[in-house]
């Protein structure tokens, strides 16, 4: 069977430790080149994962004519313009999330991306590829806790280091963007639904020019969601979504240690109820269902629209914040 030929954009740790290992043990994909600013970088990253091509530039790696897709896990600031470039290379592209800066950026991309319908473009939002998650969320869609009313997620862990890209606003970091993006996500999701309304809190930290803590509710014409999201704070993360019948806690929901079984824990009129899910990588189910799109010709999980409404919220997010009010969506 055809396997889809990956180039990667960049050396990020995202790419090294996650998605490439996914896509080298992947049914319809293969790693064939990556690239970084500096060539013994790329040469040195690429002998230790096994891949065969390393490029000195990101302009080299687009112009190699033997890859059919580009992985971009680069700083946030980057994914629009060089998913553009790469798009403009005749390359399908599945760029990490979010999808850009704001709403205005993502829009950017959308409208690009139309002059190429023949290619695939995806958001790389691999929870939603989790076999766990579309569970829950069939579980949730059948009335199984009845009517869903509330939903609660926290995404949080501890990152001091200055020169991080997530403690950089040039570089769109900050927690609403690195991990609340995960809560907003799969509130829209589950709520199959777009909020009216949101509110956010943002906690300063001193000596720190990203938003570090941000809790917020969304209002949803069904019932609403609350969130917490930080990068300063002990990691813990969960969801709970709430129902005239029942609850579904899914503990660890977004990055679960990859090939290990995970849980649904359910409580429906006062029993306890806990389901199994089988060994699964969301990182290789996010890549094989990318590669299927390709080859089949077939629309994607996670697309450009959904990525601009995602960003849309969050935008509202971070303007309730600095107005103290709620903002419509």
């Amino acid at each position: 069977m055809k396997k889809i030929r990956w180039g990667v954009l960049s050396t990020a740790k995202i790419g090294r430790s996650k998605v490439i290992p996914a896509l080298q043990t992947s049914a319809h994909n293969e790693v064939v080149a990556i690239c970084s600013r500096d060539t013994q970088s790329a040469r040195k990253v690429a002998d230790e994962l096994g891949i065969t091509r390393a490029y000195g530039s990101y302009e080299e790696l687009l112009a190699d004519p033997q890859i059919d897709a580009i992985y971009n896990p680069l700083p946030n600031h980057l994914h629009v313009d060089w998913s553009i470039k790469a798009l403009q290379a005749g390359k399908h592209v599945l760029c990490e999330k979010p999808i850009g800066l704001n709403a205005a950026d993502a829009q950017r991309l959308l409208d690009a991306s139309r002059a190429y319908p023949q290619l695939k473009m995806m958001e790389a939002f691999m929870y939603r590829f989790h076999p766990r998650w579309q569970a829950a969320k069939a579980l949730i869609d059948s009335g199984r806790i009845g009517k869903l009313l509330s939903l609660h997620s926290h995404f949080s862990y501890n990152n001091r280091e200055p020169q991080n890209i997530r403690n950089s606003a040039a570089m769109g970091g900050g927690a609403l963007m690195d991990v609340g993006c995960y809560c907003i996500s799969l509130s829209r999701w589950l709520f199959n639904a777009e909020p009216t309304q949101v509110i956010g809190k943002i906690t300063p930290y001193e000596d720190y020019e990203v938003d570090c803590l941000v809790s917020g509710i969304l209002e949803f014409a069904q019932g609403s969601a609350t969130f917490t999201a930080s990068t300063k704070i002990e990691p813990q993360q969960y969801m709970e979504a709430s129902g005239e019948k029942g609850s579904i806690l899914l503990p660890i929901p977004f990055n679960p240690i990859g090939d290990s079984a995970t849980e649904i824990h359910i409580k429906h009129n006062g029993e306890n109820e806990i389901i199994t899910i089988d060994e699964c990588d969301h990182y290789r189910e996010m890549g094989d269902s990318f590669a299927l799109s390709i080859l089949n010709d077939q629309p994607v999980l996670t697309p450009l629209e959904d990525g601009i409404a995602n960003m849309r919220v969050i935008d509202a997010v971070f303007e309730s914040a600095a107005k103290g009010q709620w903002i419509s969506v």
